[in-house]
């Protein structure tokens, strides 16, 4: 049984990369021409609009294809896509429903909630010229990285770097580079608890 699913998943990959090869042709030739970002996002939002496993086959097919990187087994839930081609994508990386995210390099194994917005960091906007509109003043776009392992719940916004095998709490906004081994939450997410080693070699 799990031979036939693995060969259907083969299948699948296979259908579906072949599928959105026009898109990722569109977006090689005409992203040279007219502005890249806007029309890597317009495909990206449309390809979220595809339900079940069977969106999830098109999204990855398609971005495995014009991102920096991201393996065969990503899961990628419906409304989620990606604002930036500059991404790298683990191993096991699941994504849920409604995500969307920016410039970053998520880690192997990493799970990410629903409606969790991971932002180009915290520059994107300047604010310095009170006579100019804040649309016009420009801004920086950094790449975010999310360590190994990470939980992130839903709702969460994350502005700054997470270190391996953290927990960020669902609704959570998190503003500054954190550490390994840490569970956050609030508004802004502060440090609740340190996930230590037990002695014998788990996980509390």
């Amino acid at each position: 049984m799990n031979d036939m699913k693995c060969i259907l998943k083969k299948i699948f990959n296979v259908v579906a990369s072949l599928l959105v090869l026009p898109l990722v042709w569109t977006f090689k030739l005409f992203g040279r021409m007219s502005e890249k970002d806007a029309l890597f996002a317009g495909i990206g939002q449309t390809l979220s609009l595809l339900p079940g496993k069977f969106g999830s086959y098109f999204r990855v097919a398609f971005y495995r294809q014009t991102v920096l990187s991201m393996t065969i087994n990503t899961y990628m839930g419906f409304g989620s896509w990606f604002s930036h081609p500059e991404v790298q994508i683990g191993s096991e990386v699941y994504i849920g429903a409604y995500c969307i995210i920016g410039k970053c390099q998520i880690g192997n194994d990493c799970t990410i909630g629903s409606n969790v917005h991971l932002l180009s960091g915290k520059r994107q906007h300047n604010f310095s010229k009170p006579d100019i509109p804040v649309q016009k003043q420009g801004g920086k776009f950094d790449t975010l990285e999310i360590g190994e392992n990470c939980w992130i719940g839903n709702g969460a916004i994350i502005m700054a770097d997470v270190g391996r095998q953290c927990v960020i709490g669902a609704g959570s906004v998190v503003t500054k580079n954190g550490r390994d081994y840490e569970m956050l939450a609030g508004n802004p997410a502060r440090v609740i608890r340190i996930i230590a080693h037990e002695e014998e070699g788990g996980k509390s």
